[in-house]
């Protein structure tokens, strides 16, 4: 039996593959960029093709890195962003004269008029999403589609999510994964159909009409092998054999929460904390948890069986680009960092800690600054698209050691944020004993110990460098059936390496009044808000 596994991970700005032995040992992994367009108006766009081409040239690379051949590869597994593929429509989803941009991208928010149309109309299904749809989700971005591309979306063929697009191009087959339909599509997965009567509420009756054939008839679990495999095609343009198993994909972040929560034996104890562009916190329950403000309950969106809650901030490595964008000293600090070969959040990590030895001492860096990082909105648990961040105590220095400081509260302004998300969750039964991060912005040591130290809860590192590529591997293992089910591979293919503990005393206390202080900022914006809205209005 072939005991090679390639997953394939799609994130906002690049393509990458990584091959796996059936330990979960990386092998070899290739990378491609892909593009993304932000246009005047506001929307964020993307090609599948030009995202199917940087697929197919990464997973050839990856398997020359790794030393293998075709034969060797037993199945793939895929992840996304929960980016929206418009398939087969007459023109782009965008700017006339575009019509290679067909993807809308998760984090654009042209839908936020018809997501708050949908939430007043208050249907049952939205029970499942938190209580209030997002603009981030797909049912509010088709009823876009139809006001303002009504061309578009009468002539387009399929609507997929990212990852479903893929597994099609790979396959043929139109099954969609209970991943992403349960998550950003409202799919009752817990009953194993649509909400009819949801979708002619809310305009899409048409896709009703059509027994729901274009967003997905068919939804399957996670792991399940899709068609005959690769079809011939596909197969030449990875590299791969033909036939070789495809198996129904995940969402990136849900990746990330597979390739790690497992890694201690429990899953449900672990929040999977997937700390990229955005966050995610992913959290498994034997039964539902209904919780304000967090997604979910979904049923088998990412452990088969299990029910999931789906957390996080709209911006969370983005955030941190975006603030210490903001600071005088960031071209002087960039240029340190080139010159030492580090990225620049690296650098400013680093820095604080040469300046104070550790987290604890990286913390009075930053006394005087608070930051309340929502420059995206607060995906969770208040669901507000709307809301923006604030940054309290920035004096008039200008050096690169203010500029550390501001980043040190920054990734403390996260943890709170995950903190409130953690806390949240336990007072409607959604309880967790440890955090497992994933994802490159919570790679360094002083990100890891800050959120621990925020939090209070330890915070683990799995072995694997790359446990979202790791999460959509462990998907081609089940669609192969080297692993019965993936409850059997997560455990099998996952470790933990390094634990953090959050610390007491001093430092404990420090960070609950800074949690304290995050908490006021956080609610005085909003108050702030709501009243200037009439006044703006």
């Amino acid at each position: 039996m072939a005991d090679r596994f390639i997953g394939v991970d799609v994130g906002t700005g690049s393509a990458r593959a990584g091959v796996f032995d059936a330990r979960g040992t990386l092998e070899g992994t290739a990378k491609r960029a892909i593009d993304m367009v932000r246009t005047d108006a506001g929307h964020v766009e993307q090609s599948s093709a030009q995202i199917w081409r940087a697929v197919c040239e990464a997973v050839r690379e990856a398997v020359e890195r790794a030393g293998i051949t075709a034969a060797d590869v037993g199945g793939i597994g895929v992840d996304a962003t929960c980016s929206l593929v418009v398939s087969g429509a007459s023109a782009g989803v965008g700017e006339a004269g575009h019509p290679e941009r067909d993807i809308i991208v998760w984090m654009d928010h042209r839908a936020l008029e018809q997501a708050r149309a949908i939430n007043a109309q208050g249907h049952d299904v939205l029970r499942y999403v938190g209580g209030v749809i997002s603009p981030e989700m797909q049912t509010p971005k088709l009823v876009w589609l139809k006001e303002n591309r009504p061309e578009v979306y009468a002539s387009a063929a399929h609507f997929f999510d990212l990852t479903d697009f893929l597994t099609w191009k790979a396959t043929g087959a139109l099954e969609r994964s209970a991943c992403t339909v349960t998550c950003k599509w409202t799919y009752l997965a817990h009953e194993g159909r649509w909400d009819e009567s949801y979708f002619r509420q809310i305009g899409l009756g048409d896709l009703a009409d059509q027994n729901f054939a274009r967003i997905g008839a068919t939804v399957v679990d996670p792991g399940t092998a899709l068609g005959a495999g690769l079809t011939p095609e596909a197969a030449r343009e990875l590299g791969l054999a033909e036939g070789t198993p495809v198996a129904a994909g995940l969402i990136d972040a849900h990746a990330g929460g597979v390739g790690t929560v497992a890694a201690s034996g429990d899953a449900t104890a672990a929040l999977g904390y997937v700390f990229g562009t955005s966050s995610c916190t992913m959290t498994t329950t034997a039964q539902p948890a209904f919780v304000p403000g967090v997604w979910g309950p979904y049923f088998s969106a990412m452990v088969p069986g299990m029910w999931l809650n789906e957390g996080g901030q709209s911006a969370a490595g983005a955030a941190i680009d975006q603030l210490i964008e903001l600071h005088p000293a960031t071209e002087a600090a960039r240029l340190l960092a080139a010159q030492s070969g580090q990225s620049l959040p690296e650098w400013l990590a680093g820095r604080a800690l040469a300046l104070a030895d550790d987290a604890g001492g990286a913390l009075r860096l930053a006394d005087q600054l608070h930051v309340v990082p929502e420059f995206l909105g607060n995906r969770a648990p208040f669901a507000d698209p709307e809301a923006r961040a604030v940054v309290a105590g920035q004096g008039m220095e200008r050096g690169p050691d203010s500029l550390v400081a501001l980043y040190v509260a920054g990734i403390c302004g996260l943890g709170y944020g995950l903190r409130q998300i953690v806390e949240t969750q336990s007072r409607h039964g959604a309880c967790v004993d440890l955090i497992a991060v994933s994802g490159g912005a919570g790679a360094h040591p002083l990100t890891r110990q800050i959120l621990a130290d925020a939090t209070g809860l330890p915070v683990e590192v799995t072995e694997c460098p790359e446990p979202v590529l790791l999460g959509a591997a462990m998907l081609g293992a089940v669609a192969q059936g080297y692993y019965p089910d993936l409850p059997a591979a997560m455990p099998a293919m996952s470790r933990v390496a390094k634990r953090c503990t959050p610390a007491g005393g001093r430092v404990r206390a420090l960070h609950d009044a800074r949690y304290g202080a995050f908490l006021a900022l956080q609610q005085t914006a909003r108050d702030i808000r709501t009243e200037m809205a009439p006044l703006l209005g």
